[in-house]
């Protein structure tokens, strides 16, 4: 593969794991490179991070694919092996061969100097070690990070660490937090290169579109709700409060400055227009009063759709101030008022766990959007106006239950709009006992399956 397609290939990569990078962008990595030397990595590294990285959380996700398309090294790589000074305590893996214990010995080493050097040339070595696979049957063999990351454990080495480190004097104006801080960011940072040097090895055999898209994790805002882990819900509900408060002071600009008028000022023109000679060259128009429109919002929280609703509900208990009034329905068969639970000044997290003891699901049920539909007809109907936007979030799948048409129609009718978020790729609608086509007649039905679209779909309510 020649520079230009490996550096094409690699932008097209860098598009579909959701860093948004422009044609202009990538004319500019391919000047930038023009100006280093092709033969330093990091340079390159750091010529293409300057001209495509935009957004500090796609930093991860360019490191790893970037490692992907310009690898450290090809084959087995390059190893040294030179003597270490047994000065560091090591700690943990008790009864492990000689072989093993030498070099946990120099990772524990290379972890208390920070030679990235070292650990590179370690986590090569202990991938072919301990995380290769030979292949059977003519069929190639395999790496795995996690099978070489459990044999040198090299978590309980920090322990070591910290005590060697304690026994010498410690630099002016540190503390233990922070040389454990130190210390544990280079353990994570060793986990990292025994994971890329998998990658890279897989990549040589099976090609860098198979790592990218089987094996490199996407963008944080473009992870699957309902595929999400627990690291990543994590990661997710620490990025919620400072997205939210971005979107908010987006929508409040937009209204501010997005359009200049309302309808036309015919007098004003005409009087302005007395001093180019009856001409009117510069129209005014009458201001536009921006309002804030009332948003209810009716949400599935069965199990299904339990990390979707989450971060839904999070968001919009962040943007309250946005709307002139906010109020918020869970269901599972029955439907719940939860506003008061998101009044403003509660913790978040609090107020998401009272709304799932509200709503608990009685066991052997489900949802049945149906009753849901014509049980809130009934007794909240009158919170629906013309200057309301209704916002529907769950996933449509109604248990084989009756799908009630006519009541989502009537509730549809009263409202200004009505948008259901759904968590489902689109291809999945209308599987098994979804019946997303036939509401998605009725209303406008758009897929959110990640933060990315989330955050698209709310701005537009507003």
């Amino acid at each position: 593969m020649s520079l230009l397609d490996r550096h094409t290939d690699f932008l097209a990569a860098l598009r579909e794991h959701g860093i948004a990078v422009s044609t202009a962008e990538g004319i500019d990595a391919a000047r930038a490179l023009a100006s280093v030397d092709l033969l330093d990595r990091e340079t390159v590294r750091i010529a293409y991070a300057a001209t495509l990285v935009k957004r500090h959380k796609d930093v991860a996700v360019f490191n790893a694919l970037f490692d992907l398309w310009f690898p450290i090294a090809v084959g087995e790589g390059l190893t040294t092996s030179s003597e270490v000074e047994q000065e560091v305590e090591v700690t943990g893996a008790h009864g492990t061969s000689p072989e093993l214990h030498a070099m946990r010995t120099e990772l524990a080493q290379a972890l208390y100097t920070g030679d990235n050097a070292a650990l590179g040339q370690i986590a090569r070595r202990a991938l072919s070690q301990y995380g290769s696979f030979p292949g059977s049957g003519g069929n190639p063999g395999s790496w795995s990070p996690r099978a070489a990351l459990e044999q040198l454990d090299p978590t309980t080495l920090l322990a070591g660490l910290m005590r060697t480190a304690e026994g010498k004097a410690r630099p002016l104006g540190t503390t233990a937090t922070a040389t454990k801080s130190r210390f544990t960011s280079r353990i994570d940072r060793f986990k990292q290169l025994v994971t890329a040097e998998a990658y890279r090895r897989i990549a040589e055999q099976k090609g860098e579109r198979y790592v990218a898209d089987n094996l490199t994790d996407p963008a944080l805002d473009q992870v699957s709700f309902l595929g999400a882990s627990q690291a990543d819900m994590a990661a997710m509900r620490r990025a919620v409060h400072p997205l939210a408060h971005q979107l908010a002071t987006r929508i409040q600009r937009k209204r501010r400055h997005g359009t200049r008028s309302g309808t036309l000022d015919f007098r004003r023109t005409l009087r302005s227009a007395l001093a180019t000679g009856g001409v009117p060259i510069k129209p005014h128009f009458r201001p536009r009063r921006p309002h804030k429109p009332e948003l209810v919002v009716l949400c599935d929280v069965s199990s299904s759709v339990a990390n979707f609703a989450h971060f839904a509900l999070l968001l919009v208990y962040t943007l309250h101030e946005v709307f002139s009034r906010t109020r918020v329905f869970a269901f599972v068969r029955d439907v719940h008022e939860v506003t008061d639970h998101l009044r403003r000044g509660r913790d978040a997290a609090e107020a998401l766990a009272a709304v799932r003891r509200d709503t608990l699901q009685l066991p052997g049920t489900g949802t049945d959007h149906g009753r849901v539909f014509t049980d809130f007809a009934d007794k909240h109907g009158d919170v629906l106006t013309p200057r309301t936007v209704l916002l529907i979030l769950g996933d449509a799948r109604n248990n084989n239950y009756d799908p009630e048409l006519d009541a989502l129609a009537d509730l549809t009718d009263r409202c200004k709009r009505t948008l259901w978020l759904n968590p489902e790729p689109s291809t999945s609608w209308g599987t098994g006992d979804s019946v997303a086509p036939e509401y998605a007649d009725l209303v406008e039905m758009a897929e959110c399956r990640n933060l990315a679209q989330l955050t698209d779909l709310v701005q537009s309510l507003a």
